[in-house]
């Protein structure tokens, strides 16, 4: 050949689509000698082939084995092109037709219909000599295989038409079809081949008389794709199994059963068997009755018992695509009439959505991260998107319409659309996103006939499957084209799902999809809202109207609604976000953050729908919506800069009163931001800590001061006070709900101790009465003072000396050591520490004073747990909980700080720390202690972050428990993972205290 007979002829391959020129031109000299045809009519094709050099690779392989098969195919123009187009997309039927040359026979008469249902049966029933009766003409192993070349010869029909149909997109769902009908008819016959094989017949295992085998009736019910008639090239086929006596015969059930059950598994065994022909697909049952551990065939009976009395409602929603697959169809017919009733009532059930919510997070969470990009079925954007977003409106509605019970994807959004829950537009895209999306899959998987949803990684895997498709002409335009779908099948979902709930209490246009007042609080409740009428009127209030926020809110309206779906209580969000909305009225900064910030709205919806604390706190102040937009404005103040403020608000104001509303607003806003940042996760358990101890100090500052300024004289002014934090305030340990444990304390060396005495009763009982806050209380607990509650209020420094110097008991001493002084007076708060130091700090510890502890502790245990509740569930007083932990450290504190400075600390975990450092504790008992504390220190938080209330004990609500474990960044639904989790942390906790506490 010249050089420029050789250029031309590289730039025809070229122009083919051909990537390896040399390659292509030895494999079609090759190819041209093996089966006497010219080299352009071998090329003629080759252009519409997805992958021309794959194709012609496999027509040089096969060629090779056997010329004949493959001349005769490519000697006729239709064999010609079916050739190209179905080798060119799938190396999988290059092996096949490798392994069986004569098949290729059938090339020039295939690709111009499809195949029928009954056509299909007829061919397979044929391959394994099945007679009228379903019995194969053998039951030996060649047989099967049989059924799979049989199979395959259909499938290469189906293939070759939907290769070569000038609108794959349009016959999609055609395709899917046929491929469910191919399976039930290889169903049937792998079936009729069981029947002999476990009859006796030739070459089987015999072991039933034939006679039984007849009257053994066995349905094979298809569920998922197979049963909605759109299955994949190579898709698991989902089933159930149903046996039972045939109508009148004399065979008993359990019998009947028996039989059925061996059926069963050789049917299963003829399609994914290891034999000479490779297997079709995995026959899975495990969608029956208790799965994998349950019973492999029970009798339609047993089947609607458990249903009746089991069946959780993910298995119900299974169900919706069940139909009779082959075997005994009016068996098959029986079971589908008895479920249905069942599956169109499972919506009413009480844990229909969470069931629901849970089967579409349980998808995402098996796919590798790697993966997550390039899934074209379960990913973000995906086929299972659209599927579980039609599913769930079709359980909705049709409860009460019978229009929408469609087995069927595509039929089911007509019949969404004709009934009018679905908007027509959004309605076409979700139908041709979804053909597209199956289109895809259906290439990926006749590539290498092997089951995938995985898109290629490779620009040549790219490009053939944009040919392939013809989708578009390049690998990037395929790209495209899946990435421009991901995006809208993301947002569609919103609009199909959520924006005709607006047209049920709002002004839309008519294509929107109409709901009436009971269909939207149907489809409200699917999502779980428990007050579905209530969120519709919220829905109207923010939505309705002519104004520039309304049309705002009803453009944003439909993605918050999914938002607060998802979150721990729906309903309490919506409400919230109504008040805040109308708090904030036409403000400008909040509808154009509404508009443009889809991070800011998100994080609004999940503050709502996870914390009544916050959303309460909000209402007061919705000018912390605008904190939304930014980490930093979410992240704590410092003390410096609050300590700033409070006293520049003091320098504003004159009286106690007008100042105090400005300490009480202050202290409720950075409340508030503490709260969102630690919903949010932008703040620490740690951080969290420290700015609320912060925020409570420096309101006691600004407290005292404002206080001191109404009520002290300039004569009085060498008064001393001071504010003693104890317990969590003392320790900096302070979670939200928290009490302010305090004690008070006066030194007056130039005012006569009477009045003194009476200025600091004032002092008290002012601060007391102006720090009270009805929406934000702050409980300034004394109840740890000298002699408790029967004890003075107020003692002056040398009061308090002389009784810890004569009448100081145990727990009096356990006490000072988280004592830190707050406020007030810096002299009088050192002079008060040296005081405390010497009574937490024994030299010498009396062995009786630490037995009393001891003695106190499991008093505490039995007396003070509140009764009817379970004790592993209290997270202060309960086994393992803080108060193990803390009264741990406070005894190595009392025995070992005089000698181990380290151990003088008013914090726990500091003190813990500082214990192992001495080695006065091990290492892991320190860590199982210290995680303990942390995880009921969380608990705690979280459980007043959900409700709005204060409770130390964990509750049973699984709803709560779920909601506390969001605020906590476990997953939805983690109910049982959070009570396992602290269940078990407490328990090793609790056994590292009984060890060292009372051993």
């Amino acid at each position: 050949m010249s050089t420029r007979d050789r250029s031309s002829s590289l730039t025809d391959l070229a122009r083919l689509g051909f990537a390896h020129f040399d390659e292509a031109e030895d494999h079609l000299r090759e190819l041209g000698a093996l089966v006497g045809i010219d080299r352009d009519v071998l090329l003629a094709d080759a252009g519409r082939a997805a992958d021309p050099d794959e194709a012609l690779a496999g027509l040089v392989r096969i060629a090779r084995r056997r010329a004949e098969p493959v001349r005769d195919a490519l000697a006729d123009a239709r064999g010609r092109q079916v050739s190209w187009r179905l080798l060119g997309a799938s190396h999988g039927f290059a092996d096949f037709y490798l392994r069986r040359p004569d098949t290729l026979a059938q090339l020039p008469g295939v690709g111009r219909r499809l195949p029928t249902a009954e056509e299909l049966g007829a061919a397979l029933a044929t391959a394994v000599g099945a007679d009228d009766g379903g019995f194969a003409a053998s039951g030996d192993d060649e047989t099967w295989v049989a059924l799979r070349v049989a199979y395959r010869e259909q499938l290469a029909r189906i293939a070759a038409y939907d290769l070569m149909h000038p609108e794959p997109v349009g016959v999609v769902h055609d395709v899917a079809a046929a491929l469910a009908d191919l399976a039930g008819a290889a169903l049937d016959a792998s079936l009729a081949v069981a029947r002999t094989k476990v009859s006796g017949g030739a070459g089987g295992a015999g072991g039933f008389p034939r006679h039984e085998v007849e009257q053994a009736r066995l349905a094979i019910i298809g569920m998922g794709k197979a049963g909605a008639r759109e299955l994949n090239y190579v898709s698991d086929v989902d089933v159930i199994f149903v046996g039972e006596p045939a109508e009148g015969a004399d065979l008993p059930e359990a019998r009947a059963v028996e039989i059925t059950t061996r059926l069963a598994v050789q049917t299963m065994r003829g399609i994914d068997g290891i034999e000479a022909e490779p297997p079709l697909w995995e026959v899975d049952p495990n969608l029956r009755p208790e799965g994998k551990q349950g019973a492999l065939v029970r009798t339609l009976e047993s089947h609607v018992a458990y249903y009746d009395r089991w069946a959780k409602s993910w298995e119900f929603q299974a169900l919706l695509k069940a139909r009779p697959l082959a075997g005994d169809r009016q068996l098959g017919a029986a079971y589908v009439e008895a479920m249905q009733p069942k599956v169109w009532a499972s919506a009413a059930r009480e844990d229909f959505v969470d069931s629901v919510q849970r089967m579409r997070e349980r998808v995402m969470e098996h796919i590798p991260a790697d993966d997550v990009p390039y899934q074209v079925k379960l990913g973000p954007g995906g086929i299972r998107d659209i599927e579980f977003a039609v599913q769930l409106l079709q359980l909705v509605h049709g409860r009460t319409d019978d229009a929408v019970r469609q087995r069927g994807t595509i039929p089911a959004i007509g019949a969404l659309v004709e009934s009018g829950y679905i908007g027509r537009a959004e309605a076409a895209v979700f139908d041709r996103d979804y053909r597209t999306l199956r289109l895809l899959e259906h290439r990926l998987q006749l590539a290498g006939l092997q089951r995938t949803h995985l898109m290629p990684r490779t620009e040549a895997g790219l490009r053939a499957l944009a040919r392939a498709s013809g989708l578009a002409d390049s690998a990037g335009g395929v790209q495209q084209v899946w990435e421009g779908i991901r995006r809208e099948v993301r947002e569609i979902h919103v609009r199909l799902f959520y924006r005709p709930l607006l047209a049920a209490v709002a002004s839309l246009p008519q294509d929107e999809g109409s709901l009436t007042q009971e269909q939207a609080r149907d489809r409200l409740a699917a999502i779980g809202f428990r007050d579905p009428a209530g969120a519709l009127r919220h829905i109207a209030a923010v939505t309705s109207g002519l104004s520039r926020k309304a049309t705002i809110q009803r453009h944003l309206m439909p993605v918050m609604l999914r938002m607060f779906a998802d979150g721990a209580d729906p309903d309490y969000g919506l409400v919230a976000f109504r008040r805040i909305s109308e708090r904030l009225g036409e403000t400008p900064w909040f509808l154009r953050m509404l508009r443009d910030s889809s991070g800011a709205a998100e994080r609004l919806t999940r503050l709502l729908s996870a914390s009544r604390y916050v959303g309460e706190l909000m209402e007061w102040i919705p000018e912390s919506v605008a904190w939304l937009d930014a980490d930093k404005q979410l992240r704590p103040r410092t003390g410096a800069a609050l300590d700033d403020e409070a006293r520049a608000i003091q320098t504003r104001h004159e009286t106690v009163e007008d100042a105090m509303r400005s300490v009480r607003a202050l202290r409720r806003r950075e409340t508030l931001r503490a709260a969102m940042g630690a919903v949010l996760g932008v703040t620490t358990i740690d951080q969290l800590s420290a700015a609320l101890t912060t925020i409570t100090e420096v309101t006691l500052q600004a407290t005292l001061r404002a206080v001191r300024r109404a009520l002290v004289a300039d004569e009085d002014a060498s008064l001393d006070f001071a504010i003693i934090g104890m317990g969590r305030l003392g320790g900096g340990e302070l979670g939200f709900g928290s009490d302010a444990d305090v004690l008070y304390v006066y030194r007056a060396e130039q005012v006569p101790p009477e009045r003194a005495e009476s200025l600091a009763l004032r002092i008290v009982a002012e601060v007391r009465r102006v720090s009270e806050d009805f929406r934000l209380p702050l409980d300034l607990d004394a109840d740890l003072r000298p002699e408790g509650r029967k004890g003075p209020i107020v003692r002056s420094l040398d009061a308090y000396a002389e009784y810890y110097r004569r009448w100081s008991v145990s727990w009096e001493a356990q006490a000072l050591l988280r004592a830190r002084g707050v406020a007030g007076s810096t002299k009088l708060i050192e002079a008060f520490t040296t005081l405390a130091d010497d009574v937490r700090y024994p030299a010498r510890p009396e062995e009786q004073a630490l037995r009393e502890i001891k003695r106190i502790k499991a008093r505490v245990e039995t007396e003070r747990l509140p009764q009817r509740v379970d004790p592993p569930r209290h997270l202060k007083l309960g086994p393992g909980g803080l108060s193990d932990v803390e009264w741990l450290v406070q005894l190595l504190q009392l025995q070992h700080a005089h000698a181990v400075p380290e151990l003088r600390t008013t914090s726990t975990l500091d003190a813990l720390h500082a214990a192992v450092a001495a080695g006065l504790i091990g290492a892991e008992d320190a860590a199982r202690l210290r995680e303990a504390w942390l995880l009921a220190a969380r608990l705690r938080s979280a459980n007043t972050l959900l409700s709005g209330q204060t409770s130390d004990v964990l509750p049973t609500d699984r709803r709560l428990l779920d909601g506390i474990a969001r605020i906590l960044e476990y997953p939805p639904h983690s109910a049982s993972r959070l009570e396992d989790d602290w269940l078990g942390t407490a328990r090793r906790a609790r056994r590292v205290f009984d060890r060292l506490f009372y051993g």
